[in-house]
């Protein structure tokens, strides 16, 4: 595989139910051992509790402040925490501040990037904020995850 470089402003950007996703690797670029993801992460915003049978994440935040529920554990994770979560971990984010929250997401293996593809809404390279997400963005997740190895937990916020 050859190598993958993007600079600040390079990177497939989508909305995914009102966050702003920028792929920095995917698995097409890493022979699927792993995904990369910049996501912006608007008050408020965050996934449902869900658990992965697929693949490990690990999320390390970069500006802002994201709130994780992991397992019965509640973190609120500042600029610099890293946390990595084993498959079959449930868990969920949420931003619960006034401010965009920004961090970067690895997926291992990868894959499950393409669910995000199919959800989401493509945006110009640079956008850093997302329209709210719709019923049909949210029906639409509860409905792919399944075939993606996810169970949804509950709707969350």
């Amino acid at each position: 595989m050859p190598p993958v470089v993007r600079s600040h402003a390079e990177g497939r950007t989508i909305a995914v139910v009102g966050d702003v996703c920028r792929f920095l690797a995917t698995g097409a670029e890493t022979g699927g051992k792993y995904a990369q993801i910049e996501s912006i992460v608007p008050p408020g915003g965050g996934p449902p509790p869900h658990v992965h049978s697929r693949e490990e994440e690990g999320f390390f935040v970069l500006e802002g402040e994201i709130t994780f529920q992991i397992g019965d554990q509640r973190l609120v994770a500042t600029a610099g925490t890293f946390a990595n979560l084993p498959i079959g971990t449930p868990h969920s984010f949420r931003n619960e501040s006034d401010r965009p929250a920004k961090m970067l997401i690895t997926i291992a293996p990868a894959g499950l990037e393409e669910m995000f593809v199919q959800i989401g809404v493509p945006l110009l390279t640079g956008t850093t904020t997302a329209a709210p997400p719709t019923e049909e963005e949210i029906a639409k997740l509860l409905e792919l995850a399944p075939g993606y190895g996810i169970e949804v937990l509950g709707r969350g916020k």
